[in-house]
């Protein structure tokens, strides 16, 4: 069967409807959102299915008679399908057909024969069929019958208002890109945005607008032949002036000022192809506007893109544009136009509308040099929108246009660090290390930046060694070198070596006034030195100043995201997780999608959704090659160590946290490992197999040495703890620095063992202040499998239970609403916040308007009182 995407939930619905007994389902959506493909999903052998026919609109009860005559030629006579046979012409009667009695008869027919009935393209049923339709569809509830019936959106079907409806929406992004990813040849790069942004989440147009190789520049994508001749089959039938509007309006973006009502529209809507939404005329659907367009010749394509140049000269950027889609072939002037467009795009943060801009500019560039210094210019901007494909074309096409040495540097960069999101790690590193190396002397700072990207490929991957050559080659590189890019490259590296070096530097490079990048920068290097106060504030800082340009580019984010994640920030962890996935589906980049992923599932383990945390890891051990994506295969691991753990198999926990360390017990992963070694520990006790996890843990302190932060020397202190014949020592160690709070999760789970440990060594009255603390911070972080352990184990020591803590006043609202509310909190207006969260000023206003009868406030002035 077609795999269907993005519909679960629907489809769902309509199997609940189907298999159910006096159950009806309208369906209902614009033209390709898949309504026939889900009525097919669920017609099962016995259904009794038709669709409606518009050649046989008109001709009296032919859709009903369609749907019965299956039943009608094994039917025993009787007066009842007398009647029926009648209506249908079959037989010979006297008089006009009695409505009632057929729909009765009709009834007692279909109930004999019992199943689901499906009803698709109900609009095109002749009248009397849908009036005996409606009639059926009220009356089933106590008979052993289900009926679906789907119908177009905009044509409303008699009799049936009030009937259970679903709507079919357009798909969401994350969605779309799927339906793209599972085509024999997925759209990629630039022409992959431009198909998700016309499609509009509309199925069919997803599939024939990608099913068409298609050129740069403005105007619609072209649609399949077949599709083109039947939308644009319509349109030859109307008076030429109509055709004209159409074609403007199809030339036209949706801002564009296209003609008011007035003469001219009305056959055009008559015919369907277009409706008045108060303010425009729109296309009823995405695939119109294509075939319109491209079915159009050349020359009269043209003419429309001059008129709309015309009518936008006031607005250079569409003005520039339409005169693109006009020029019949090399035009610098053109050109020159489309860089000042991309220009003003970069500055507000729309870097892939910039790259776009540039490449059609480079296209329409008389002169070879120019083409190349703009496709470098592209290629600058594409990278900000991590769509690796496309950098890379990009940078390929300026090696064929240039010898200038500076521009094939830059643009070798471009091309590995668009692989570093990418999955294509050995590649990724070859590249960056070779352009490094190629461009020490020559050009030390593209030099540098190509050695901090490669130092990232080398943290993904971790494959032995990488870091080693990337700190190798820093000295190579003529200085002075820049000190944020030098501080990079050492601390993802190798966090653990540079720690010491790094360090002291840390405080001058988180007060420097640099931009939103830098700071981002400054703030991973302190989150891979454990250095949590400063990496929080500057991340902090930094999106902020971002989103003031524009949209964050797309690939940053995960550092932050675990940043929260370990500082006990699980629902914003959660919320970054899911931009990510969101982010990372657009891009094409299942790398991203994976690691989004573990860090979702790292959050649903603690919080004790074993299910979905298992099956979320899972997806994304699935999604990547553990042996590359090393970074990625740690954290999978390690939730499923988790979720195994809590679920009492201490044997497949110790087997998925043990694959977190190299088979001689080093890290698999040189910055992610050490994470594990506690569970590792706890399920080994558990097992009775500490000699092997005694190992590991000897040879994660030789690793750390006398670089550790605090944080890590708690987390191995931690794990000695529950392999040692005398614990307390090592406990008194995991604890005793107090900037281990900054981990709450990891110290309360270090108070919680030394807690029980105390109660079996019946020191009982001294594990209760442990046992309090650790209680408080897993009722605080939501961590339900621990709240119970900490519980059981205050009241098994005769402690007072402590008061549980008031709720989480946001915890019932989702995490874009608390997004909004904390915002509001702040004093932001609606659309300061908006503007933020790339939402609308009315889409903010109706989530607050949702958010405050669930808080029990009315004004923004309770939610700062509220929220403190």
């Amino acid at each position: 069967m077609q795999e269907i995407i993005g519909r679960e939930r629907e489809l769902a619905q309509l199997r609940r409807t189907a298999h159910g007994a006096g159950h009806v389902l309208v369906v209902t959506g614009d033209p390709g959102m898949g309504k026939t493909t889900l009525l097919d999903a669920v017609a099962g052998p016995g259904t009794l299915r038709i669709a409606g026919s518009e050649s046989e609109a008109n001709l009296a009860f032919a859709g009903l008679h369609r749907l019965l005559a299956p039943l009608l030629r094994r039917a025993p006579d009787r007066p009842e399908t007398a009647r029926l046979r009648c209506a249908f012409g079959m037989d010979r009667g006297d008089g006009e057909p009695d409505v009632l009695r057929l729909g009765l008869a009709a009834l007692e027919l279909l109930a004999e024969h019992g199943g689901p009935l499906v009803v698709d393209d109900a609009h095109w049923l002749d009248r009397a069929s849908l009036d005996l339709l409606a009639f059926l569809a009220r009356r089933i509830g106590t008979e052993p019958l289900s009926l679906l019936i789907g119908a177009r959106e905009d044509e409303p079907l008699p009799g049936m208002d009030g009937l259970p409806t679903l709507h079919l929406e357009p798909l969401g992004e994350l969605d779309a890109n799927r339906v793209l990813n599972a085509l024999p040849q997925p759209p990629a790069g630039a022409r992959r945005m431009r198909v998700l942004a016309e499609a509009g989440g509309n199925p069919l147009a997803l599939v024939e607008l990608a099913a068409v190789p298609q050129e740069t520049g403005p105007g619609p994508l072209a649609t399949t032949e077949r599709l083109e001749k039947i939308f644009a089959a319509r349109a030859q039938e109307l008076p030429e002036r109509t055709r004209e509007l159409l074609l403007e309006l199809a030339a036209a973006d949706t801002p564009d000022p296209v003609h008011a009502p007035g003469d001219g529209w009305a056959p055009a809507e008559r015919v369907g192809l277009v409706r008045w939404d108060g303010t425009r005329f729109r296309f009823r659907h995405p695939l119109v506007r294509s075939a319109l367009y491209h079915s159009a010749p050349f020359e009269q394509r043209r003419r429309a893109h001059l008129v709309l140049a015309d009518a936008t000269r006031a607005e250079p950027d569409r003005h520039a544009w339409h005169l693109a889609a006009a020029a019949a072939g090399p035009d610098e002037d053109v050109a020159a136009r489309l860089e000042d467009t991309a220009e003003r795009a970069r500055r507000r943060g729309g870097y892939a509308a910039a790259a776009t801009a540039l490449e059609r500019a480079a296209e329409l560039s008389p002169d070879r040099a120019d083409q190349a210094r703009r496709l470098v210019l592209a290629a600058n901007s594409a990278l900000f929108t991590a769509r690796s494909g496309w950098v890379e074309d990009l940078a390929a096409r300026v090696v064929d246009r240039t010898d200038d040495p500076g521009l094939l540097a830059v643009a070798a960069l471009r091309a590995g660090q668009a692989l570093t999101v990418s999955h294509r790690h050995a590649a990724a590193f070859a590249q960056l290390t070779r352009t490094a190396t190629d461009l020490a002397h020559r050009d030390p700072a593209t030099a540098l930046d190509a050695l901090g990207t490669a130092a990232v490929v080398a943290y993904y991957w971790a494959e032995p060694g990488r870091g080693d050559e990337v700190i190798a080659a820093l000295p190579e590189i003529d200085g002075p070198h820049d000190p944020v890019t030098e501080a990079w490259v050492r601390a993802v590296a190798d966090p653990i070596g540079s720690r010491e070096d790094v360090l002291p530097r840390l405080p001058a490079l988180a007060d420097a006034d640099s931009g939103p990048g830098r700071a981002i920068a400054v703030a991973t290097i302190a989150w891979l030195l454990d250095e949590a106060p400063i990496a929080l504030r500057l991340f902090e800082q930094a999106f902020d100043r971002w989103r003031v340009r524009g949209p964050l580019p797309e690939g940053l984010g995960c550092a932050h995201g675990w940043a929260l994640f370990e500082a006990g920030h699980w629902t914003q962890a959660r919320a970054i997780a899911a931009d990510s996935v969101h982010n990372g589906a657009r891009a094409e980049l299942p790398h991203v999608i994976a690691g989004s992923r573990t860090m979702d599932a790292a959050v649903l383990a603690l919080r004790g959704d074993t299910a979905r945390a298992r099956e979320l890891a899972a997806e994304a051990l699935s999604t990547v090659d553990p042996s590359v994506s090393r970074m990625v295969a740690v954290r999978a691991r390690y939730v499923l160590g988790l979720v195994a753990a809590a679920d009492g198999d201490h044997a497949t926990a110790y087997a998925q946290l043990r694959r977190a360390f190299t088979a001689d017990g080093g890290f698999e992963h040189y910055h992610q490992s050490i994470a594990a070694l506690p569970d590792l520990a706890a399920a080994a006790n558990r097992l009775g197999s500490g000699h092997d996890a005694e190992h590991v843990v000897d040879s994660a302190e030789r690793r750390l040495g006398g670089g550790a932060s605090p944080r890590q020397r708690a987390l191995l202190q931690h794990a000695r703890a529950q392999l040692a014949t005398d614990p307390e020592p090592h406990y008194a160690a995991a604890l005793a620095d107090p900037r281990t709070g900054r981990w709450p999760f990891e110290r309360a789970r270090a108070l919680l063992d030394q807690a029980a440990w105390l109660r079996r060594a019946r020191r009982i009255s001294e594990a209760r202040a442990p046992l309090a603390e650790a209680l408080d911070t897993f009722r605080r972080l939501g961590a339900e499998p621990w709240t119970a352990r900490a519980e059981a184990e205050l009241r098994a020591s005769g402690g007072a239970e402590p008061a549980a803590p008031a709720p989480d006043v946001l915890a019932g609202l989702s995490p874009q609403q608390q997004q909004i509310i904390r915002l509001a909190a702040r004093g932001l207006t609606n659309r300061e916040i908006g503007d933020r969260l790339y939402l609308s000023p009315r889409t903010v206003g109706s989530h607050l308007y949702r958010s405050f009868p669930k808080l029990g406030v009315s004004t923004r002035t309770q939610l700062r009182d509220l929220l403190g």
